[in-house]
């Protein structure tokens, strides 16, 4: 009777899961949207082996990460007491013939086996208490957690009883009840074995069949919940894109696409690519992503974990109409995403500082799905936030969002003789100035001391003045992808003209548009952040910090510059390079530090009204809680749009006392 039952649960299993996976792929490729993430083969394995197998970016949170990580590895190696207790269904001593007790590795495996039996129950405890007695905001309570909690508690408890049973029954033919090499199994045999025989024949029994079926209970739910990610997470770190982590994809032949009548970014379900719909089914709902975004701390509607809820919940309730042949089922599948599922309000809450990407375990992508959602709204369909009109205007009339002429490009250099670059062409550098420094007062004195200090270290350099534009950040992270492309050929253009290889910025933003968007449009340079040029002169001995600047400061990290790019050192060697300086670090500082709020073409835009906080205040009070009540005090950072609001965040809320510097003005004091 046990092969029957065993060969009738295996085959309904596994024939359901295989029909369950099928109707996934099949909704998965309903998505259109061309995606190619082939190639980098090593890079690839290299990266599943640290962040899947390794689980680097689980440890991010202690406690949760280690719980997740035995667990983890517990399933793996349980997987294989799985495939020898389907096995024990036809043959009562099966083990795989180099898995019994008689031989060293199947003495490894017995104690790993029992060990990681152990461990697995102590995680699944953890994030019970989460769930039930912590409550923890990051995480939603709901059932499927806690069923999928309670069917891996009862697994683990079923192994050590089933185990239990097979140590009584070894101690009947003249063995002991405790052995070393087992010893939470042993401690369970101690316990039942002094219960009635039928009773541990009983719990023996139960504990073989309730494994056995529950593990396939298991797998055929996860397809069906968030729990499909233990499928997919190996499949979507190893495909993850592996580009700069601050480019966006252009989109190709816009006007064609506006001939043709073919949809602009993400309007409904099938603009997504197949990766994107990959990405749904990995969510882990760990809230993550949710716990460090500055749009969630500070009250507005997007939560990004939601976000991807409901996109991947509007996939499944419409599974039917999108796999249907003809594609135009009765259903609501190819109605607009916006405002149907995702409300506008949670896209222009984004300020694309990629936390969520940086926090997320699984490696799912948000940005490109919000920008995509925003490129329609403002492209096909003319609506995004009243304020950004006036920026897409001045973009698109002078070349610059503030609107002011052009000609005045170069005002904030007067008095300091610095050549234009259509004016002396044979330079080894081109400093790249960007639009706040160049037309917003504050920022122009961040451009002088830039300047004042390239010709302190005898650096060769012009800039373009007029003939300079916007490199379209705001613009393309804003949604207007046309506008942006507008720009960057222009920008391109007049850069190729003059054969510049070399360009320092003083911008994060424009930093990672020219070195990490420009070359899919042939601008191909080696671009140089402000402060990594700095600090390079200062290595070099080119300039030599020699006066003190005496007092605290804390620093910063632009989004653009840390997360997105990865610098996080050079800033700070600029900082601790000069004498009497006290750099102090906030709690929430590089790859964990708050954006000011500019990013995504804030700047630009006034905070969505449902927000409790403004996203520049909640940050500027991070910075302050680490300078001490007086004395000299300065807020450092190395980017004109950071300086802007920081510099608000700090007067609003009656700080004027303390200076918001960038790191060239400090270091030419």
């Amino acid at each position: 009777m046990t092969p029957i039952a065993m060969t009738f649960i295996l085959v309904v299993s596994l024939s359901v899961f295989a029909w369950s996976s099928m109707r996934r792929r099949a909704l998965m490729m309903t998505a259109k949207a061309p995606d190619s993430r082939s190639g980098r083969i090593g890079e690839r394995i290299v990266a599943t082996l640290k962040y899947a197998i390794g689980q680097k970016r689980m440890m991010r949170y202690p406690l949760a990460g280690i719980a997740h990580l035995v667990i983890f590895y517990g399933f793996i190696v349980l997987i294989l007491n799985s495939l020898i207790l389907f096995g024990r269904g036809y043959s009562t001593g099966f083990d795989f013939w180099i898995f019994g007790l008689d031989n060293p590795l199947g003495i490894a495996y017995a104690f790993s086996r029992d060990i990681f039996t152990f461990l697995v129950i102590l995680g699944t405890l953890v994030f019970f208490y989460y769930r039930l007695i912590g409550r923890l905001e990051r995480m939603t309570l709901n059932t499927e957690a806690l069923v999928i909690l309670g069917i891996i508690l009862v697994m683990m408890i079923a192994d050590l009883l089933y185990e239990g049973r097979q140590i009584i029954h070894a101690a009947g033919s003249g063995g002991g009840l405790f052995h070393a090499v087992t010893p939470f199994a042993s401690l369970t045999a101690m316990i039942i074995s002094g219960l009635p025989e039928t009773a541990q024949n009983i719990l023996g029994q139960g504990g073989f069949w309730t494994h056995a079926s529950l593990v396939l209970i298991f797998l055929n739910l996860l397809p069906y919940g968030k729990h499909f990610h233990i499928i997919t997470v190996l499949p979507n770190v190893f495909l993850q894109n592996l580009g700069p982590r601050g480019r966006i994809a252009p989109i190709d032949d816009i006007e064609g696409r506006l001939e043709r009548e073919e949809t602009l970014g993400i309007k409904t379900a099938r603009d997504l690519s197949w990766k994107g719909v990959l990405d749904l089914y990995t969510c882990t709902e760990c809230g993550r992503c949710s716990d460090h975004c500055p749009a969630t701390m500070t009250g507005k509607l997007l939560s990004p974990k939601h976000l991807i809820i409901e996109l991947r919940d509007y996939f499944y309730k419409n599974e039917k109409s999108l796999v249907a042949s003809d594609g135009a089922s009765a259903a609501d599948d190819d109605s607009p995403l916006v405002p149907g599922t995702i409300k506008p309000e949670v896209l222009w809450a984004c300020t694309t500082c990629g936390a969520c990407e940086q926090e997320c375990p699984v490696f799912i992508s948000f940005i490109d799905k919000i920008v995509g959602m925003r490129q329609n709204l403002v492209m096909e369909q003319g609506e995004f936030p009243a304020q950004l009109q006036n920026a897409f205007r001045g973009m698109e009339t002078v070349g610059n969002p503030y609107s002011f002429a052009n000609d005045q490009r170069a005002d904030w250099a007067a008095g300091l003789g610095i050549p234009l670059l259509s004016e002396k062409s044979d330079v080894d550098v081109l400093y790249w100035v960007g639009c706040s420094p160049s037309f917003d007062d504050r920022a122009r004195r961040i451009a002088r001391a830039t300047a004042t200090l390239l010709k302190e270290a005898g650096v060769n350099f012009a800039i373009l003045g007029p003939q300079e534009q916007c490199t379209g950040d705001p613009a393309r992270r804003a949604g207007n992808e046309y506008l942006f492309q507008f720009l960057a050929n222009a920008n391109v253009e007049t850069l190729n003209g003059y054969n510049v290889k070399k360009i320092v910025t003083t911008c994060p933003h424009c930093f990672n548009t020219l070195a990490n968007e420009y070359p899919d449009f042939n601008g191909n340079y080696e671009v140089v952040h402000h402060s990594v040029f700095l600090a390079k002169l200062i290595s070099e001995g080119r300039l030599d910090p020699r006066y003190n600047v005496d007092g605290d400061v804390v620093f910063h990290d632009p989004c653009y510059l840390g997360r997105h790019n990865g610098e996080y050192e050079a800033p700070r060697d600029v900082l601790r390079s000069i004498p009497g300086l006290n750099l102090v670090e906030p709690a929430e500082c590089r790859d964990r530090g708050m954006c000011c709020g500019a990013g995504g073409a804030q700047m630009w835009k006034e905070e969505e009204p449902t927000s409790s906080e403004k996203v520049n205040h909640v940050r500027a009070n991070q910075l302050l809680k680490v300078l001490p009540a007086a004395g000299p005090r300065t807020v450092a950072t190395a980017c004109p749009f950071c300086m802007t609001m920081l510099g608000d965040g700090l007067r609003d809320q009656g700080h004027e006392d303390v200076q918001p510097l960038d790191v060239a003005e400090l270091l030419l004091r």
